[in-house]
């Protein structure tokens, strides 16, 4: 079977470095699915205006080359257990596919391309879209099932400190968003170089920052589109 994407996603995060381990995480972040000329067309989503939520199912085109293995090491749980590959949401998967929920904010013709702007993705600029479904409440959600090892192990969380002359770089939303992202520690799991910083880029912009103890301290903020 062949694929082909029917679309392409626009987000401000720019490599893999800071991008959410799971949709919905950051639920600021914001990202268009921009489709290829063939499904350009409202036809092709109507009565989609009728949803909240999407399912995306897109591939992690950064990983191609990368040798898979079926177990994998989760950044949930520290980065010193192994878990099998189909237990996981790893991106280093046999067929490269990723899956994800979002919500829905605008749908569009923009510049002839078909639009969707949506809120809460994890996925890198320029990463090829596949399919969309709708999220149906009735038959995707299931309250009250076990769900593995994310039952236990909570998301560790940072605080964040960003002096005000670097949010003034943001709006509300891009705010927001880039706060939300280093506080789910960006960084390798096996980094712990409290002096280190680490540029995670974001919007057009370089977000430098260190680590410390449970304190993401942001030093610099590099406009990189002037």
């Amino acid at each position: 079977m062949e694929i082909r994407p029917i679309a392409y996603f626009n987000s401000p995060f720019t490599s893999k470095f800071g991008i959410p381990r799971q949709s919905g995480l950051v639920d600021k972040l914001r990202g268009t699915i921009v489709f290829t000329d063939e499904y350009s067309s409202l036809d092709a989503v109507r009565g989609l205006d009728g949803f909240d939520c999407l399912w995306i199912i897109w591939g992690f085109s950064e990983n191609v080359s990368a040798r898979k293995h079926p177990t994998v090491r989760p950044p949930r749980l520290g980065g010193n257990r192994q878990m099998g590959v189909f237990a996981t949401r790893s991106p280093f998967r046999p067929n490269n596919l990723g899956l994800s929920a979002v919500r829905i904010n605008k749908i569009e013709m923009r510049g002839g391309k078909l639009t969707i702007s949506v809120s809460g993705a994890d996925l890198m600029h320029g990463t090829p879209i596949y399919d969309i479904k709708p999220y149906v409440v009735q038959a995707d959600c299931r309250p009250g099932i076990r769900s593995g090892f994310t039952d236990t192990e909570e998301w560790k969380t940072l605080s964040v400190s960003m002096p005000e002359e670097y949010e003034k770089m943001f709006d509300g939303d891009e705010l927001d968003a880039v706060k939300q992202a280093l506080a789910l520690d960006p960084r390798p799991h096996y980094h712990s170089d409290a002096e280190r910083i680490y540029g995670m880029p974001f919007a057009g912009r370089d977000v430098r920052f260190t680590v410390e103890d449970s304190t993401v301290r942001v030093v610099d903020v590099v406009d990189a589109r002037e």
